[in-house]
């Protein structure tokens, strides 16, 4: 009997054994987070200039460009991105 294959889950976060629920959090988090990176990185700011600007400690800039998601709420990530003059918006529908 040939094994069935589960449809894949389009979410990184799911296929590393995270519960939906925290891999849409994550998932979520990452995007924001990848987004601020960009600006960031887009604008040539330094770390030291970065933190000035967002109202954070450049130490806290730092463990945003590596990546240090589990260090970041939504609510932070939201005020971060707010800061830098970008607008973050919303989408919800029913899951399929």
């Amino acid at each position: 009997m040939a094994k069935r294959e589960q449809p894949q889950s389009e979410n990184v976060f799911e296929q590393l054994g995270f519960k939906p629920e925290e891999a849409l959090n994550l998932r979520l988090r990452s995007k924001m987070m990848s987004a601020l990176i960009a600006e960031i990185e887009e604008r040539g700011l330094t770390q030291a200039q970065a933190a000035k600007q967002l109202g954070v400690s450049q130490p806290r800039i730092s463990d945003l460009m590596r990546g240090k998601l589990h260090l970041f709420s939504i609510d932070m990530l939201v005020s971060l991105l707010s800061a830098a003059g970008l607008r973050v918006e919303m989408k919800v529908r029913r899951a399929a």
